[in-house]
């Protein structure tokens, strides 16, 4: 896992720019060439096409190299049983990366997006609270889902948020796990002569539904994968590609060409073709793990470099990273055919841990 993902930040690094992620939250200037128009200017220039396509060339062959050689073996499989020691703490870790920015949302005055300006303090408020706390966890999953869905024909910007989608389905997936209210208020349900057990019926209506969802519990990572491969190729395409004057404006906003001096197209065609492939990577499966930690690092470069950037925003794509990392890609991921024959032996529940490390 360590190998591969230091593979894949130290091969993109030259392309990863605090640019990267949600221009439109700190500027809302357009204009100039879009679209193809703007790749060719860009790619007109000798330099920035050198630079570009040395970039895409180094990518490929690190990860063809690392597959031929997969160094660090003992040391991937100890990172492995590690990592797979955490799996039982993923559902509060997302509760805590959807909770928290709903209840910051909530305050300060937006619906999921900072692009979608709507006062809906109160409803986002207790989702997020009872996220937080585990309580009805599933139910308050679907009321989250339901709500950012019957909102989206009437604010598109809140495509710009849309990780919460894969979010709200892994948590449905996986309900509230531990520490959570559901979790304690399950177990008191179910000791005999408790009183709560007696009078409480939400229990054993809760205990039938995880019996029917617990057959795709599995499928969570495949499905925060996939989710943040949409997220991630959406805004490369649509912030920076189609509409590259907000990331241009935010290059020259904080004067990023002097922290690395080139054009400033470049700067934007890198940011978006990276997140491009990047959704691409997520979405399909290969490399997750370096995949996530080149989300991770994205992120980060974007919350130091984008001072005025709001954090909250980026709170929930923090744990959906994490979370595969910890995981992995799960089922239905390319990362699955490219595994190690030694790797087709490990423990029962370990399928798709060890497939992309």
């Amino acid at each position: 896992m360590a190998g591969r993902a230091g593979a894949v930040v130290a091969a993109l690094w030259l392309l990863v720019r605090p640019v990267a992620a949600h221009v439109r939250y700190v500027s809302d200037e357009e204009g100039g060439p879009t679209g193809l128009d703007f790749i060719v200017d860009v790619l007109s220039d000798p330099l920035n096409a050198v630079l570009l396509g040395g970039g895409a060339v180094a990518t490929l062959v690190v990860a063809l190299a690392y597959l031929q050689f997969r160094p660090a073996r003992a040391d991937l499989a100890v990172l492995r049983e590690t990592l797979s020691g955490y799996r039982d703490l993923i559902p509060w870790m997302l509760r805590l990366s959807l909770g928290l920015p709903l209840v910051g949302a909530g305050f300060a005055g937006y619906f999921f997006s900072p692009e979608v300006t709507w006062s809906v303090r109160v409803f986002q408020v207790a989702i997020g609270f009872f996220l937080l706390f585990g309580l009805a966890t599933r139910a308050v999953a679907a009321v989250g889902l339901l709500a950012y869905l019957a909102a989206l024909p009437f604010a598109p910007d809140l495509l710009l948020a849309f990780e919460y989608v894969p979010g709200f389905i892994a948590i449905l997936l996986l309900g509230g796990g531990r520490p959570s209210a559901d979790q304690m208020l399950n177990q008191v349900a179910q000791t005999p002569g408790t009183i709560y057990g007696r009078f409480d019926p939400i229990h054993r209506l809760a205990n039938w539904f995880n019996g029917v969802v617990e057959p795709y519990e599995r499928y969570a990572p495949t499905v925060v994968r996939a989710g943040l491969g949409i997220a991630f190729a959406y805004l490369g395409i649509v912030e920076k590609l189609l509409a590259p004057g907000t990331g241009l404006a935010v290059v020259e906003k904080y004067d990023l060409t002097a922290v690395v001096p080139v054009d400033a197209g470049l700067w934007v065609l890198g940011a978006g073709l990276t997140e491009l492939a990047l959704g691409v990577a997520l979405f399909v499966g290969i490399f997750t793990r370096g995949g996530a930690a080149v989300a991770f690092l994205m992120f980060t470069l974007t919350l130091f470099g984008l001072p005025d950037d709001p954090v909250l925003a980026h709170v929930t794509l923090y744990g959906m990273v994490s979370m595969l990392f910890i995981t992995g890609s799960g089922p239905l991921a390319v990362d699955n055919w490219l595994r190690e024959p030694a790797q087709d032996a490990e423990a029962p529940g370990s399928e798709g841990v060890a497939a992309d490390d």
